[in-house]
């Protein structure tokens, strides 16, 4: 894990360096096909997520779903940053939120 974040703050700046306009995004574990076991912690992390103590490292170590990320990634490109902006797990999870959704079609 040491080298995936050596090697990830390293590819990070070099972004930042090249001045290019960027949204990087931070998710801790992302929950989709073939990685489902990681919902049995979800309570562990609602759990921690009351405490003052934990509060902070659960949000941020959060886990996200396929579909968040997919959201995340769409408001990236629809919505592109002067600069360099990070979203964490927090942030990965809101633009879920804030993404309006197209109505069904209707086929009858």
């Amino acid at each position: 894990m040491k080298a995936y974040i050596e090697v990830r703050a390293e590819c990070e700046q070099a972004i930042r360096e090249s001045g290019l306009n960027a949204t990087i995004l931070r998710p801790w574990y992302v929950l989709g096909p073939g990685h489902r076991w990681p919902y049995a912690l979800l309570p562990i992390y609602r759990l921690m997520e009351l405490f003052p103590s934990t509060r902070d490292s659960a949000l941020r170590l959060g886990l996200v779903t396929h579909s968040q990320m997919i959201e995340a990634l769409l408001a990236a490109v629809e919505h592109p940053p002067a600069g360099v902006t990070v979203m964490e797990v927090p942030q990965i999870r809101a633009s879920a939120l804030q993404m309006p959704r197209k109505a069904a079609p209707n086929n009858g």
